[in-house]
């Protein structure tokens, strides 16, 4: 992809910390340190960063329906980052829902689908990148014993928390299968997972979450000079190997082409 424009892209933040008492959903500690770093990243990286807290799902739609209704002609590439609870969803698409802070879920295939070619069209053969901290369910992976050096127990300061919430099955009908023939191709998409769908994902409160802090280092090395795939491995290695607990983050990954950031 061509990445020349300046600044080359859009970069919306949201950015869930506090929640209804009634959602049952506690204090995401820790989501400020994330934010904060991924808001430097990408003002480093070249992006219009804009950063909204603490919003109930219909306010989250709004922000990002907005962003998706804006004339992208001029730029290279859009960037949305989710840091909220999360949990399963039924899904054609693209797995997992994200919370407002009312305790209602947003499904990440609906977030998706605001940018794609027929909703979005000023973003049409542009990279669209989507990264979600969130959990994609209640299973905690315990891992399985490799070979070698096992990674350490914990992580300093030791106060660990998920962004998990249970999964309901939906009443009514689920769309079926052949439905699925209509919807459009969701090309030059990338959404980065913090953890693979079904499972938590672990954050402490003073550094962050395992998944935003390793982001953001990996970045800091290697933007200059590696494409974002290459990048995103590197990421789930470095996850894969934290704590106690096991966590892999992963993508889907629906680009034509390598993504280079282009760095200032």
């Amino acid at each position: 992809y061509v990445l020349k424009s300046d600044p080359c892209g859009r970069c919306l933040i949201l950015n869930n910390v506090n929640f209804s008492q009634d959602s049952d959903l506690s204090t995401r500690d820790g989501s400020d340190v994330d934010c904060k770093k991924l808001e430097k990243r990408f003002k480093a990286l070249g992006f219009d960063v804009l950063t909204r807290r603490d919003l109930p799902a219909q306010k989250m739609v709004s922000e990002l329906q907005e962003l998706a209704q804006q004339d992208h002609s001029a730029l290279d590439c859009c960037v949305v980052v989710i840091l909220s609870h999360g949990c399963q969803t039924s899904h054609i698409q693209f797995p997992g829902g994200v919370y407002g802070t009312d305790g209602k879920a947003i499904p990440v295939e609906k977030i998706v689908n605001y940018f794609n070619g027929s909703h979005c069209p000023s973003l049409r053969g542009k990279p669209k990148l989507f990264f979600i901290q969130a959990c994609g369910g209640e299973q905690r992976d315990r891992g399985f014993v490799v070979d070698g050096d096992s990674p350490g127990d914990e992580a300093p300061g030791g106060s660990l928390e998920s962004d998990a919430t249970p999964f309901q099955t939906p009443a009514g009908n689920v769309d079926q299968p052949d439905a699925v023939a209509s919807l459009p191709t969701p090309s030059d998409i990338l959404v980065s997972y913090s953890t693979f769908p079904g499972f938590v994902s672990w954050r402490e409160a003073s550094s962050g979450s395992w998944y935003v802090e390793t982001l953001d280092s990996v970045l800091e090395q290697y933007a200059h000079s590696e494409h974002l795939l290459n990048m995103l491995l590197r990421v789930a290695n470095a996850v894969s190997a934290k704590g106690r607990y096991k966590q892999i983050p992963g993508c889907f990954n629906f680009l034509r082409k390598k993504f280079f950031f282009r760095c200032k």
